[in-house]
């Protein structure tokens, strides 16, 4: 038996999809180091071989293959995370049919796979930070949904299905609905990269650029926090859909000065305005996610901007 979160339970086979990517390395990591028996299959379009745990069985793919499915039917998995995705908001606007393509169509065939090989519960990464829009409030659950983006729509859309999989096929799941997350082994994509961004500048002594003159307003989730939540909700919850954020809104100017004194920059940035998709304002409310997980953020935003900063510099 292995220890998860506080609780005793036996090992389990497990499939992460974007396991060689920024938080589904860190998720591996996390239950290869729990005991757990763990396949990741990954195309590696923006996971890094060097994020590969060598304690997991690795399958170089695309979720859409059909050797999918020969791969659940030879592990035989009971739980799978789901973190691979088209993650570039801009990206989504410029061109929604790759985007959906990846996000939509890669989720149904995953899920189908599920579906036919008896998988107990799905977790599945998907995104207050862009379901909600703009916030006014830290956004709850209930709040209608209204994303701006073709990713956003594209998320929305996956969590419909895993809704009518669990109907109609009894797949069990959880959709963690999570604001920015950040930390090591960040890539700069989509708007939660900017911490990356930032952190590579700063250390270089090159001007970064803030975007919406730096008045864009995010809630950021140190990535351990992320992955902390997806092991709860293989235990608990039931068909749920969660949000994991701070409830604390973080402005861009306000997220470089700290960064800035943190690598030790003195220069001043550029200032442009927002790009298409980007938000004003996204907040998550997690009073859900303490109640149904047990979960709570342990990782305070400086705290965190510091161990990414090391993490950058080595």
């Amino acid at each position: 038996s292995v220890t998860i979160c506080g609780w005793q339970r036996q090992a389990m086979r497990i499939l992460v999809t974007g396991g060689a990517g920024f938080v589904g390395s860190h998720l591996v990591d996390r239950l290869v180091g729990e005991g757990h028996s763990v396949v990741i299959v990954d195309n590696l379009s923006t996971g890094k071989r060097e994020n590969l745990n060598p304690g997991a069985r690795f399958e170089e793919l695309d979720i859409q293959s059909s050797d999918l499915l020969h791969i659940f039917e030879d592990q035989e998995p009971e739980v799978v995370f789901h973190l691979a995705a088209q993650i570039d908001v801009r990206r989504s606007v410029e061109d929604p049919l790759f985007d959906a393509r990846t996000n939509i169509l890669g989720t149904i065939s995953l899920l189908e796979c599920c579906r036919k090989t008896g998988v107990r519960k799905v977790v599945f990464a998907s995104s207050g930070g862009v379901i909600y829009g703009n916030t006014e409030r830290p956004a709850k659950e209930e709040d209608p949904p209204r994303p701006l983006s073709p990713y956003g729509v594209a998320k929305l859309a996956c969590e419909g299905y895993l809704r009518s999989y669990s109907e109609w096929h009894s797949l069990s799941y959880v959709a963690l609905r999570y604001a920015n997350i950040y930390g090591p082994r960040q890539d700069p994509f989509g708007e939660a990269g900017v911490v990356a961004i930032f952190s590579k500048k700063l250390l270089k002594g090159e001007e970064p650029t803030l975007y919406g003159f730096g008045k864009l307003i995010r809630d950021y989730v140190y990535v351990d926090d992320a992955v902390r939540a997806a092991v709860l909700s293989v235990e608990k919850g039931e068909d749920e859909v969660i949000n994991i954020g701070t409830g604390t809104g973080t402005s861009v100017n306000e997220l470089f000065d700290q960064l800035k004194e943190i690598a030790g920059f003195e220069a001043k940035p550029s200032f442009k305005p927002k790009r298409a998709g980007e938000l004003e304002k996204n907040i998550l409310n997690s009073a859900l996610a303490k109640e149904v997980l047990g979960w709570t953020p342990r990782v305070r935003l400086g705290e965190g901007l510091k161990r990414s900063v090391e993490w950058f510099k080595r």
